[in-house]
C-alpha cells in the first residue's frame, strides 16, 4: 500500500492526515464526518466554532459545498484555481456545522500541490484542513514542523517538502455577492480586483468569521517585537540590556549594537513569505529572550506579510501574559 493509499483509507476511517499544499501543511479529516472533523478541533486544541475550509479536487464539486455561486466566483475560481485562494460562498444544504462553525457561509479551495491534488482526487471528497499546527501558534511549512508540533496527534503525516508559497491563503469572501478580502495572502487584491473589474471590500463585523483571521495568531512561544525600520537600532540595544536578542531584518547585521542571533531577511515580499515560518521557528528554537523583527513596509505586495507579522507579534503577547 502506498502512502497515498493509507492516507485515503484514514481519511476514511474517519482519522487525521497531514498534508502539503503549496500555501502550508493541512491537517485534514474527512469534511463530511462531523466527529472527524472534531477530531481536528481536538488535535489543534482549536476553539471551538472557529470555521475550517474545506479542500476539493475540482471546480466540479462546488455544487456538492456551496449554493447560489455568484458569476464573480467562477470568475475567480477559473483565474487562480488550483491555488492559494479561498471563496466563502453560502453553505449548501448537508454541509455540516462543524466546518463552518455554524455560520451559513463555508470556505472553499483546490490546492495546486500536486500532492495535495492526488489525495484530494483518490479521496473524492471535501476535506476540512486548517493548518497542521497547535492553534494560534507558527504555521508548518514542512512535514518535519508538523511532527514536532501536534506529533502522535496525526495518525498520517504525508512527505511533500517544503511548502512553495509559505503563508496561508488569500480569503475572499462572496457570500453576499459583494467581494470582501477577509485575509491577504499571495493572490493580491489588485489581481483580485484585475479579474473581477470591480473594487474588493475589507472586512468589516459583519463579515464572515474566517480561518486565521483573529487578532493574536501565527505566535512564537517567545516574545515577538514588530518594530519600524526607524526604531530597531534603538530597540535592539534596548532588549539586549535584559536578555538575548534574535533579529529578523533584511538588513545586514549591525557593528554598532550586541545581537546575539541575526538572519537576514530576503527583499523581495514573495521570498520573504516563502522563508517567515520557518524563520520564526529556527529563532523561537535558538537560546533568544525576545525576537525583533524589523516591519516591512506598508505597500500592497507586503500586505499579507505585515498582517502575518502584526498577528504573530500580538499572539505572542497574548501567551507571554
Amino acid at each position: 500500500m502506498t502512502a497515498l493509499d493509507e492516507a485515503v483509507r484514514v481519511l476514511r476511517a474517519g482519522g487525521l492526515v497531514a498534508f502539503p499544499t503549496e500555501t502550508v501543511y493541512g491537517l485534514g479529516a474527512d469534511a463530511s464526518n462531523p466527529e472527524a472533523v472534531k477530531g481536528i478541533f481536538a488535535a489543534k486544541g482549536r476553539p471551538a466554532g472557529h470555521p475550517l475550509i474545506v479542500h476539493l479536487a475540482s471546480e466540479d464539486q462546488l455544487s456538492s459545498w456551496a449554493r447560489d455561486t455568484p458569476p464573480s466566483a467562477l470568475q475567480l475560481a477559473r483565474a487562480f484555481w488550483p491555488g492559494p485562494m479561498t471563496l466563502i460562498l453560502k453553505r449548501a444544504q448537508g454541509v455540516i456545522d462543524e466546518v463552518t462553525g455554524g455560520q451559513n457561509s463555508v470556505g472553499l479551495r483546490i490546492p495546486s500541490h500536486p500532492m495535495a491534488r492526488d489525495l484530494l482526487a483518490a479521496f473524492g471528497g471535501g476535506v476540512a484542513a486548517p493548518s497542521a499546527n497547535r492553534f494560534g501558534r507558527i504555521s508548518p511549512t514542512t512535514a518535519e514542523h508538523v511532527r514536532t508540533e501536534l506529533g502522535d496527534r496525526v495518525d498520517l503525516i504525508l512527505d511533500g517538502g517544503a511548502c512553495d508559497v509559505g503563508i496561508e491563503s488569500t480569503i475572499v469572501d462572496l457570500s453576499s455577492g459583494v467581494p470582501v478580502l477577509l485575509r491577504p495572502g499571495h493572490i493580491s487584491i489588485r489581481q483580485l480586483e484585475s479579474v473581477l473589474g470591480q473594487p474588493v471590500g475589507r472586512a468589516s463585523q459583519a463579515s464572515p468569521r474566517a480561518s486565521g483571521t483573529l487578532e493574536a495568531h501565527y505566535a512564537p512561544s517567545k516574545p515577538l517585537l514588530l518594530v519600524e525600520p526607524a526604531r530597531l537600532k534603538a530597540t535592539i540595544a534596548e532588549q539586549s540590556r535584559a536578555g538575548v536578542v534574535a533579529v529578523l531584518s533584511p538588513q545586514s547585521p549591525f557593528t554598532d549594537v550586541v545581537v546575539a542571533i541575526w538572519r537576514q531577511a530576503p527583499a523581495s515580499s514573495e521570498d520573504y513569505a516563502h522563508d517567515l515560518y520557518a524563520a520564526l521557528r529556527e529563532l523561537d528554537a535558538s537560546a533568544c529572550t525576545t525576537i525583533i523583527v524589523e516591519a516591512p513596509p506598508e505597500s500592497g505586495q507586503w500586505m499579507a506579510v505585515r498582517d502575518r507579522l502584526q498577528r504573530s507579534a500580538a499572539g505572542s503577547q497574548t501567551h507571554a501574559t
